[in-house]
């Protein structure tokens, strides 16, 4: 007979991995070095895929639109399709799409993109947010709801604002200063375990977080956000807490042609969240990996992005060794900034 005297518990204990990259690009070199290959981005993250795979939950940040050919860099983007597929099969699982650029080919470029997402979907599993074809589709993923481990989360993606400026026919994407709107998104995402704000936001090339920055995080975890993590500045800004919520400013870019001051380290970050025996559900502080996106020449001969403190000290594997000095110093010098 079962000992009805022992206690058992009521969940299964298991824990949650959730990592989030920053800025995906596709500048006009990537475009044109990509073609010689048949549109092969293999090279970008081969360095760093088994921890990509390895999460529960990967969220790449799709700074381009999807709008079919002629393909084109900055400053109106549209990469290849192959491209989205790429980062499906590297183990990417959610899209994040409310950026400056989505409107760049404009309301057909962006309805061609959600539509080669909800492909994506179908076929791989793929969720995105950000980008709504219509109210039914923005009910859905405006926040966007995901259940695994027996813990639930909402994702509430938002930008600053559009380059072709704010449009209000669909498709369209979750503005920051419609504050009734993404208010409303955050009272729906309170209804999830963990709430993950996830801002398209601040002035680029900066490593200092500005103040509307900061005024807007505090009304985010005001309403609710658990963590926020940002993008947009194409470097990395500073990481820090309020109220004891974590905020990462700006994650970097993932990967792109930048090649300017501190364009070309990143963050990845990896959150742990923990459901507990009891129910309890608890997240850890978020891990912080420093990589390096390798333009072609650097590392090899295409992009390669790298995990910084794994490889350091590593410069005879360097095919043009002045990459890897600009490597070493970048990351030395943004940690002396400001101690991350």
């Amino acid at each position: 007979m079962p000992d009805l005297g022992k206690a058992r518990p009521i969940f299964r204990q298991d824990t949650l991995e959730i990592c989030f990259m920053g800025d995906m690009m596709m500048h006009a070199r990537q475009i044109e070095t990509a073609s010689r290959k048949g549109y092969d981005f293999s090279s970008y993250f081969r360095l760093i895929e088994d921890r990509i795979k390895s999460a529960d939950i990967a969220v790449a940040n799709m700074e381009f639109t999807l709008a079919g050919e002629p393909y084109s860099g900055y400053p109106c983007f549209c990469a290849p399709d192959a491209y989205a597929h790429y980062l499906a099969d590297c183990g990417f699982d959610v899209f994040l799409a409310a950026n400056n650029h989505i409107l760049d080919k404009g309301s057909e470029g962006a309805a061609r993109t959600a539509g080669i997402y909800r492909r994506l979907e179908q076929e791989k599993g793929i969720r995105f947010t950000g980008l709504a074809s219509d109210e039914d589709e923005r009910m859905g993923n405006y926040p966007l709801f995901i259940r695994r481990k027996g813990i639930s989360l909402a994702l509430v993606n938002f930008t600053y604002g559009t380059n072709l400026g704010y449009t209000d026919h669909w498709p369209k994407t979750n503005y920051m200063g419609m504050r009734s709107e993404l208010g409303e998104a955050l009272e729906k995402a309170g209804k999830a375990d963990i709430v993950i704000a996830l801002p398209h936001w601040g002035p680029e090339y900066t490593l200092d977080h500005s103040e509307a920055q900061e005024k807007t995080a505090v009304w985010l975890i005001e309403n609710g956000a658990d963590i926020i993590i940002g993008a947009h500045p194409h470097v990395v800004q500073d990481t820090t807490e309020i109220d004891g919520v974590p905020v990462i400013y700006s994650l970097g870019n993932a990967v792109s042609n930048m090649s300017a001051a501190n364009t070309q380290l990143e963050l990845m970050v990896t959150l742990k969240i923990v459901l507990h025996w009891n129910g309890d559900i608890t997240m850890s502080d978020p891990e912080l990996t420093w990589l390096w996106c390798s333009r072609p020449g650097g590392f090899t001969d295409d992009y390669a992005v790298i995990p910084v403190e794994e490889y350091m000290g590593r410069k005879e594997e360097w095919i043009g060794e002045w990459d890897y000095e600009k490597m070493r110093t970048t990351f030395e010098r943004v940690r002396k900034t400001d101690d991350r």
